[in-house]
């Protein structure tokens, strides 16, 4: 007999959220909490990164206190089982990924188990299950930073993928938590269409995808939901943004190295439209990125186009979700630092899309919903992207 189970899905990126310490921490828990209480999920996946932000050393202890905030928190009461992961052992750099994930199974919720990759086989959830630290010897996740050869010209970052595997109701899953690598720099990003960092990306997303549909274990649907960093492509979008701009490009004293891209409007007083520099992108209409939801621009995001033949995602309804004002006072203002971009996501397989149940025309409001959290609250330089649907499950 086919049934549905509710499901919440979430990634945000919190290095902000410990950079600032305690700031917006109030708000962006509020904002979770009035999530799960709207919508009422019997199974939740929270998938964190940059946990601890990038003075981790100093505030991973904090950032342990935030995971046991929601963990012993009234508003998730009602989930009496808990997986926690935190990968917060940083002394380890070879295996540091700065990755937490957080599961909660709802009381209601009767026939769960979770994958144990050691005996291949999987158990009962029971009770409260936290780990962190080091997650060396946790056999109910499979852990992985990228290879340090993977890219010789960068530098090494505490990127990788997390990934648990479950059963719903007899409907296996498995859930990834991904960071994929940023653009160092918005000059070297608009070097070329596709951009160097957008081939780093596609590579290692390529890599993840491999690992979880190799046959060491049955694959399964799944779902991969994290900050996959994707932008926009830097350099077709200049190109369209400064068609009736004068484009000067400053290089450093006499060498041949680009140090800024100025683009004037050839009337109007000659106005700075554009100016870019390694971690300046200042548009003068920044409007265009939240103007009907950034939806111009969704031509420019190209780096899921290269993974059509494994991977899917819900069509997207909201503006970029990277990179937002820190300023409290400001929280639907870009900061001037990256060309805004879709970077947080949750992609599934084509086989994960079949397992989730859409309702009729007019069987009421939609059941799949794909949106940010807190559009008009600072939640930091992320905004937080969360999937909630029914995913057809069976009774035995």
């Amino acid at each position: 007999m086919e049934m549905y189970t509710d499901i919440l899905l979430v990634t945000a990126n919190v290095g902000s959220l410990f950079d600032n310490v305690g700031e917006i921490e109030g708000d962006w828990l509020r904002e979770f909490f009035t999530t799960v209480h709207m919508y009422k999920p019997r199974f939740v996946a929270l998938h964190f990164q940059e946990v601890g932000g990038k003075d981790y050393m100093v505030n991973m202890g904090h950032a342990e206190n935030f995971f046991w905030t929601i963990e012993s928190s009234s508003e998730m009461a009602d989930f009496d089982r808990v997986c926690v992961y935190v990968d917060s052992h940083f002394k380890a750099v070879d295996n540091f990924t700065a990755l937490g994930s957080m599961y909660f199974i709802h009381k209601s919720l009767k026939n769960i188990q979770q994958y144990d990759f050691n005996v291949k086989d999987f158990k009962v959830v029971s009770g409260h299950n936290k780990y962190v630290g080091s997650l060396d010897g946790v056999t109910t996740m499979e852990k992985e930073k990228f290879p340090k050869n993977f890219w010789p010209d960068f530098k090494w970052s505490r990127k990788g993928y997390m990934r648990t595997r479950w059963i719903i109701h007899n409907q296996g899953l498995d859930l990834v938590n991904v960071h994929l690598f940023h653009d160092a720099s918005n000059l070297i990003a608009c070097n070329s269409s596709p951009s160097v960092y957008s081939a780093n990306r596609k590579k290692a997303l390529r890599y993840v995808i491999n690992r979880i549909t190799d046959n060491t274990y049955s694959p399964l649907p799944f779902f991969l939901f994290g900050d996959f960093n994707f932008r926009l492509d830097t350099l077709s979008l200049v190109q369209n943004l400064s068609l009736s701009a004068e484009i000067q490009t400053v290089k450093k004293g006499s060498s041949n190295e680009v140090e800024k891209i100025i683009c004037e409007e050839k009337d109007n007083d000659h106005k700075v439209l554009l100016h870019i520099e390694t971690k300046l992108f200042a548009y003068l209409h920044q409007a265009v990125f939240r103007e009907n939801n950034g939806k111009e621009l969704l031509k420019y995001d190209k780096e899921i186009s290269a993974f059509h033949d494994v991977i899917t995602e819900e069509d997207i309804p909201f503006p970029p979700s990277y990179p937002y004002s820190e300023d409290y006072t400001k929280p639907t203002q870009y900061m001037n630092t990256r060309c805004p971009a879709w970077c947080d996501r949750i992609l599934m397989s084509h086989s994960a899309r079949d397992i989730i149940h859409r309702r009729e025309e007019g069987e009421g409001e939609s059941s799949v919903v794909y949106d940010t959290l807190g559009s008009n609250i600072c939640m930091g330089d992320h905004k937080p992207v969360f999937l909630f649907f029914p995913l057809k499950t069976y009774a035995h």
